[in-house]
């Protein structure tokens, strides 16, 4: 560039850019991102608006958070309840390319995942600072600024999107909002907080650390709080505890948590700079030696600050007795978490966590303003009440939500409507089921797509199972803790399962056969039946779970075996979609007057732990068969929901059949990511980088047996094929060739489209 030289003058403007869209989302958290590539995806044309120099919000490289969402770390009752559609894309694609939980590599996953799409136009560095408004009361532009270009944008659209966190645009715009926590009395939850336990979640920062193999020496900085009993649970620190592991180092419930962020901020790094010279300096810590601070957050991570009316406010009663609305489009499942106000500093524990039995959903109707016709509300500020919002507000389930309101911008768009208008039944309808044709779940809905051609097909397999046997092939299991085997199971009287023990010493073993209180949870709160068996010493026993109980309609059920330090049980290695060994951990006894219920928690272990038991079952289990693939759920529920092949089966297929030809442009297939794994994005890291139950290997063939597609090494939950030009048959046959692991194949899901 040559040299530019500009006389003086009296002042100057920065230049200015104008952009047009059919929604500019604001906020490129986990929900903006989510929800912009879910509108494009859709054909919307999006200006996603990131006032940071990268996406992820408290789950990018800047603040370290672990995306999770109704998974709960594998520590609540909601099995296979991985978020679905665009944020379980990106969760899969990151364990496969991040499975040690590195927050630069999840950066460039959402990078990457964003500016491949070129329906959306990413501004990075850019803050919005102004709403502008014109005839009923619709947001016509927002202005915002780059700090690194020094450049103005005036970004118009028909809709907008706030996912800030914070609400600024929702602000600005005059949308109306709630910041603390209602009374008891305003919707009758009885968990709302006491104003001595606070109205506000405050902000976390954290610190990474690193072993360098010599002695390092840390000087602190003069405002490192000096005086760590000022932190009442200043002995929890050590040494080895690093990143949001720490996420109890909180502060600013007390504050304004959006005008008072920056003193926060400053109080967080007292408190950060004054732990560490605890570990350093103290002396009780001599393996810190060789440590060193390696990372310490700039921004602190924040939980709650506004949160914008809806027409409709999700409260305590909607997750506790998770209500059904007809207009639900998302799920959530993280336990009603709240905090004490005064964080790190407090007397109270960290956190107070109560859960529901299962997953609840969230209705559309908090999803945007009751004020602005024209404002989706996305993210942690979506229409909750204060106790709600402590479980609504975490990273996967704001997601999972926000792509609800990027299905429904577009829908918008195209038919120029506002927010309100897709709460008509028939609109509601077709944004549920756009949602669920993505991956999308939403509770007790299924997909029942008209335009699918899979529909008008017979189905057939080469196999299915029938399961009879689990092998035992796996080590011994002490009964140290109650373990049962989760099984699907039909109408009528429960299979007969048998198990395979050693007996150190005589002794009585109770089984119990348990289900849950609604067919689709899986809380085994439910006791059917028990037996008391009685076992005399030896190695390789059988022992049989003959139980008279009646199933009145398909469900799981868990053959319990209760805890008994005399008895080991043989497990199995092989692993089916499906099925799942519990063990209980512990119980939920909640004080009588907060409104929320008792129950068990009885939780998977992680891979390579967490095997199925060894059994034989009599009469088989036949629940795995191919019209699984058309009943429009995508993930096992109240059944497995998939079909499965015959173990033994050396080229697994499954055919679909017509009457006469059809014209295919696009083929959809559904595999088994498994949803019961969090896949924590960040610090934890993961012992595999696919799943074992995902099909590796496929191939698509016609009628003529012409191969039409192929895939070597598919991992994600969702394919689309398109064929260009269309295919046309009268027989579509998938082979199912190889999985990542030793796990038979599945297959959810199988959809064909026309040419749109």
């Amino acid at each position: 560039m040559t040299m530019k030289h500009e006389a003086p003058v009296e002042r100057r403007d920065f230049p200015m850019q104008r952009l047009d869209a059919d929604l500019t989302i604001v906020g490129g958290g986990m929900s903006g991102v989510c929800c912009a590539i879910t509108a494009a995806r859709a054909g919307a044309k999006v200006v996603l608006l990131q006032d940071r120099p990268v996406l992820g919000g408290n789950g990018s490289s800047e603040v370290r958070l672990w995306v999770l969402g109704a998974t709960s770390h594998m520590n609540s009752n909601n099995r296979w309840a991985r978020e679905g559609g665009v944020i379980d894309e990106l969760l899969v694609e990151n364990m496969y390319r991040n499975p040690e939980g590195n927050p630069l590599i999840f950066d460039t996953v959402l990078l990457e995942k964003v500016i491949e799409e070129s329906n959306i136009t990413l501004l990075l560095n850019t803050a919005v600072f102004e709403a502008n408004k014109g005839q009923d009361d619709l947001i016509s532009s927002v202005r915002a600024f780059c700090s690194q270009n020094a450049t103005m944008y005036e970004v118009h659209a028909p809709l907008f999107c706030d996912a800030s966190g914070d609400g600024t645009l929702a602000f600005l715009a005059g949308a109306a909002f709630r910041m603390g926590a209602e009374s008891r009395e305003e919707f009758g939850e009885e968990f709302a907080p006491t104003e001595e336990y606070g109205s506000l979640l405050g902000h976390s920062l954290y610190f990474y650390s690193k072993d360098v193999g010599r002695p390092v020496r840390f000087v602190p900085p003069s405002y490192a709080l000096d005086d760590i009993t000022q932190i009442p649970r200043f002995r929890s620190f050590n040494s080895k505890e690093y990143g949001c592991r720490l996420w109890w180092i909180e502060y600013g419930g007390r504050l304004d948590t959006v005008h008072d962020t920056e003193r926060i901020k400053w109080e967080l790094w007292k408190v950060v700079y004054g732990v560490w010279n605890h570990i350093k300096n103290s002396g009780e810590f001599p393996e810190a030696e060789t440590l060193t601070l390696e990372w310490v957050g700039q921004i602190p991570g924040k939980r709650e600050s506004r949160r914008f009316e809806g027409p409709y406010m999700l409260t305590q009663q909607d997750i506790i007795e998770q209500r059904r609305h007809d207009d639900d489009v998302a799920f959530g499942g993280w336990s009603i978490d709240l905090h004490p106000a005064d964080g790190v500093f407090s007397e109270h524990p960290g956190c107070n966590q109560w859960h529901s039995r299962g997953i609840y959903g969230i209705p559309y109707r908090c999803l945007y303003s009751r004020n602005v016709p024209n404002l989706f509300l996305a993210g942690r500020i979506i229409s909750a009440s204060h106790v709600a919002f402590g479980s609504s507000r975490v990273m996967a389930t704001c997601a999972h939500g926000a792509q609800a309101v990027g299905m429904a911008a577009a829908l918008c768009a195209q038919q120029h409507l506002l927010p309100a208008d897709l709460g008509a039944p028939e609109q509601m309808q077709h944004l549920q089921r756009e949602l669920l044709k993505r991956g999308q779940h939403i509770p007790r809905q299924c997909l029942d797509d008209p335009d699918d051609l899979a529909n008008l097909a017979s189905i057939s397999a080469s196999s299915q199972l029938h399961l009879s046997a689990l092998p035992p092939d796996g080590p011994m299991l002490p009964l140290t803790q109650s373990w049962a085997q989760l099984l699907p199971v039909d109408k009528g009287v429960v299979p007969t399962v048998s198990f395979t023990v050693d007996v150190a010493a005589p002794t009585t073993l109770r089984l119990e056969l348990r289900t849950s209180n609604r067919p689709d949870n899986h809380t085994p709160d439910v006791v059917l039946d028990t037996l008391d068996l009685r076992l005399v010493t030896g190695q390789q026993q059988h022992i049989t779970a003959r139980f008279q109980a009646q199933i009145d309609e398909p469900r799981y059920v868990f053959y319990c075996l209760i805890h008994n330090e005399h008895v080991a049980v043989r497990t199995s290695e092989l692993r089916v979609t499906g099925l799942l060994s519990v063990v209980h951990r512990r119980s939920q006894v909640p004080p009588e007057d907060i409104g929320v219920e008792g129950f068990e928690f009885w939780v998977p272990q992680r891979r390579p732990d967490g095997r199925n038991f060894a059994i034989t079952i009599s009469p088989p289990i036949r629940l795995f068969t191919s019209e699984n693939v058309y009943n429009g759920v995508d993930r096992p529920t109240a059944g497995p929901n998939a079909w499965v092949a015959a173990v033994n089966d050396p080229q697994p297929t499954l055919t679909l059949n017509w009457q006469e030809p059809q014209t295919i442009a696009r083929l959809d297939l559904a595999f088994d990511t498994d949803f019961d794994h969090a896949m924590e994005s960040v610090l934890m890291g993961h012992p595999e980088y696919t799943i074992p139950f995902c099909v590796s290997h496929y191939r698509v063939c016609n009628a003529a047996e012409q191969m039409v597609a192929e895939e070597h090494d598919n991992y994600q939950t969702h394919n689309t094929l398109h064929f260009d030009p269309p295919i046309v048959t009268d027989r579509l046959s998938i082979h199912a060739l190889a999985t990542h692991g030793a796990a038979p194949p599945a297959i959810f899901g199988v959809r064909c489209y026309g040419a749109e």
